[in-house]
């Protein structure tokens, strides 16, 4: 997934969102910082939003059910891979890839996961910390041994 993508598919479900929020047309373009004749357009499909307006709606609206069910978990760690193209610091505790994630090798005690909607890949510890994420497979298995080596 890349940033395009991401726009075109958060830009059609822009309304849905709102809805699920309960907002109005005024309240939603309130909170993301635009004019309400820009939302009625993305809504209406005959523009997208920006990257920009993207990022707001992912990071206020980050609890919302119709976001995560189109990028298959957590709505920022997707933003922040595609943003800078890999994830490469211990943080974020997660819930260990139960429902969106498909395990694609475990060594020692990290695994590599790959999500199974945005198809990104991320390495969690033992105690379901992320240590990288990338949409980048060979750079993924390449950390993951470089993790579990040790020689990080």
């Amino acid at each position: 997934m890349d940033k395009d993508q991401l726009i075109y598919l958060l830009s059609n479900k822009m309304k849905l969102i709102r809805i699920e929020k309960g907002y109005t047309q005024d309240k939603m373009a309130e909170v993301l910082g635009i004019s309400k004749k820009t939302l009625v357009q993305i809504e209406k499909g005959r523009t997208f939003a920006s990257w920009t307006q993207i990022v707001a709606l992912c990071a206020l609206f980050r609890d919302s059910e119709i976001i995560e069910s189109v990028l298959g978990d957590r709505p920022l760690e997707i933003l922040e891979t595609i943003a800078h193209e890999e994830i490469d610091v211990p943080k974020n505790k997660t819930l260990g890839g139960r429902v969106w994630w498909t395990e694609i090798k475990k060594i020692g005690a990290f695994r590599l996961q790959q999500n199974v909607i945005s198809k990104h890949y991320r390495i969690l510890d033992e105690q379901n910390y992320r240590w990288y994420s990338s949409f980048d497979k060979e750079e993924a298995m390449k950390r993951l041994e470089e993790l579990a080596d040790g020689t990080v």
